[in-house]
C-alpha cells in the first residue's frame, strides 16, 4: 500500500474508502457494511464519514462495519461548521464518537469554512487533541487565502490536511492550492475522485482507459495516485467495487497517456475558485 505521510509523521494510506450518502437506504447497508470491511482487509484502512453524511447515518454505518476491528483503522470525520465553536465543536465530536462506537477520532476536520472564526476552532481542536478525543485535526473545502490565514493563527501549522474536491475532470486547485499545500508540507484529501461515478460518461476516457488494460475508474485513481502527498478516497458500495479500487494501486500510467488525459482534460491556465460538492 502506498503511503502519505501527516506532518506529524505518521503514515496513512493513499487509498482510502469514501462514505458519503451511504448508511442512508436500508436495503443496502448490508452491502455498504461488507464493502468497508473487504476494503480494511485489503489495507484500504483509511475510512472517512462526516456527521453530515446522513445526519450520522454513515458514522454509525462506519462503526458497525469496525467493531472489533478499531485498530486496523484510521478513522477520518467531519463537524460542520455551524458546530465548529468552543462548546458546540466538543458537544459534536462526543456525539460522532458516540455514533462510530470509538473512544478517539483518528482526523476530524473542520468540513467547510462558516462564521465562527479559525482561531476559536483551531483552539477546540487543540482541546479535543489534548483530551485524546481526537488525535490529529485539519480541514475541508478551503482555498489557497482560507489556507494562508489558517496558518496565521495560533496552532493553525498543526493543521494535517486540506480535503478538497479534485479529479480529472476537476483540476483547479493544481495552479495554486495543490503548489502551495506542497510547499507548506501539507497533504491534499481528494474527495469525489471519480466524480461520482460521472466519468463513467466520458466515451474517450473509457477507450483510452481499455486501451491501457483499465476501467475508468482504476484510471482515474491512478491518475491521482501517482502524485505524493495526495489521498483518495473514493466511495464504493460493493465488494466489486472496492476490488476494483484497489487495482488501481497497481497500475502505471505512461508519459503518452498522461498526455493523453491532458488534451482530455485540460490543466487550469488561471487561477478559479474553489469547487465544491
Amino acid at each position: 500500500m502506498k503511503t502519505v505521510t501527516l506532518p506529524s509523521g505518521e503514515a496513512v494510506p493513499a487509498l482510502g474508502m469514501g462514505t458519503w450518502t451511504q448508511g442512508e437506504q436500508a436495503e443496502r447497508r448490508k452491502d455498504e457494511i461488507a464493502a468497508l470491511q473487504h476494503g480494511i482487509d485489503l489495507g484500504l484502512r483509511l475510512i472517512d464519514t462526516a456527521e453530515m453524511y446522513g445526519e450520522g447515518a454513515a458514522e454509525e454505518l462506519v462503526g458497525e462495519a469496525i467493531r472489533g476491528r478499531r485498530d486496523e483503522v484510521f478513522l477520518v470525520s467531519k463537524v460542520y461548521p455551524f458546530n465548529a465553536g468552543r462548546r458546540s465543536a466538543v458537544a459534536a465530536c462526543e456525539r460522532s464518537l458516540q455514533r462510530l462506537g470509538v473512544d478517539c477520532i483518528d482526523l476530524y476536520l473542520l468540513h467547510w469554512r462558516g462564521d465562527i472564526p479559525f482561531a476559536e476552532t483551531v483552539e477546540t481542536f487543540e482541546c479535543l487533541r489534548q483530551q485524546g478525543k481526537i488525535r490529529h485535526w485539519g480541514v475541508s473545502n478551503l482555498d489557497p487565502q482560507d489556507m494562508q490565514e489558517l496558518l496565521a493563527v495560533e496552532h493553525g501549522a498543526q493543521v494535517a490536511t486540506n480535503q478538497v474536491l479534485y479529479n480529472l475532470s476537476r483540476r483547479g486547485i493544481e495552479w495554486d492550492l495543490l503548489p502551495w499545500c506542497r510547499q507548506q508540507g501539507i497533504p491534499l484529501m481528494a474527495y469525489s475522485p471519480l466524480e461520482q461515478a460521472r466519468l463513467l460518461r466520458h466515451q474517450p476516457l473509457r477507450e483510452l482507459a481499455a486501451a491501457n488494460g483499465m476501467t475508468v475508474f482504476q484510471m482515474a485513481l491512478a491518475w491521482l495516485l501517482r502524485q505524493d502527498g495526495l489521498i483518495a478516497i473514493p466511495k464504493a458500495s460493493s465488494r466489486r467495487h472496492v476490488e476494483e479500487n484497489h487495482a488501481a494501486l497497481d497500475k502505471h500510467l505512461d508519459a503518452e497517456t498522461l498526455a493523453a488525459l491532458d488534451r482530455m482534460f485540460p490543466p487550469p491556465t488561471r487561477a478559479k475558485p474553489l469547487e465544491m460538492l
